[in-house]
């Protein structure tokens, strides 16, 4: 089974200023962890920046890849302008080019992009794995960052509907490398 690593939306002008991300230099630290054991087993590294005229304008420094993520010259970027990875941007067709079947999902923010890009990965038929412990989002009124990310977990990894399974696994249990299982 061919696998991808999306890392969503971990830009500069997201998770690299006051008031920060729940968990932002662990999260960050776990997306380097995957990256790093996706590179090594040939897995491609997919960053997914978005983009708008506003504050992430393309090229400005908060639209730029969050200083704490290691980025490789092999790795690919797709730039996007809505909470969904797949939507008007080029990532099917490179996932298509390498015959993914199961996607590895990381980033910012929990309840808009990850979430959404988690279930149009299982509407188009990848597998998913949403990396548990690594991604996050900003506190809100309703909930803190934790409480959010550990309803999403819950909730994604209970979506039966899609067909394709969708699992919440924490970044240790991700390996890349056994392919033959649904974790990637």
């Amino acid at each position: 089974m061919n696998c991808a690593l999306l890392i969503i939306d971990f830009q500069a002008g997201l998770v690299d200023s006051a008031p920060l991300p729940g968990d932002a230099a662990a999260v960050a630290t776990n997306i380097n962890t995957l990256s790093t054991r996706a590179r090594q087993a040939a897995v491609p590294v997919i960053f997914i920046q978005h983009e708008n005229e506003d504050a992430l304008r393309h090229g400005s420094t908060a639209w730029q890849l969050s200083a704490g993520l290691q980025v490789e010259p092999g790795d690919y970027r797709i730039g996007k302008r809505t909470p969904d990875s797949f939507l008007r941007t080029e990532l099917q067709t490179v996932l298509a080019e390498h015959d993914v079947k199961h996607v590895v999902v990381c980033g910012y923010a929990t309840e808009f992009c990850v979430d959404t890009t988690v279930r149009r990965a299982a509407a188009n038929g990848y597998g998913v794995t949403i990396a548990a412990d690594a991604h996050t989002t900003h506190d809100k009124p309703h909930a803190d960052a934790a409480r959010i990310r550990e309803h999403h977990n819950a909730t994604l990894s209970n979506i039966r509907s899609f067909g394709p399974k969708i699992a919440a696994v924490s970044t240790d249990a991700i390996d890349f490398r056994s392919l033959a299982r649904p974790r990637c």
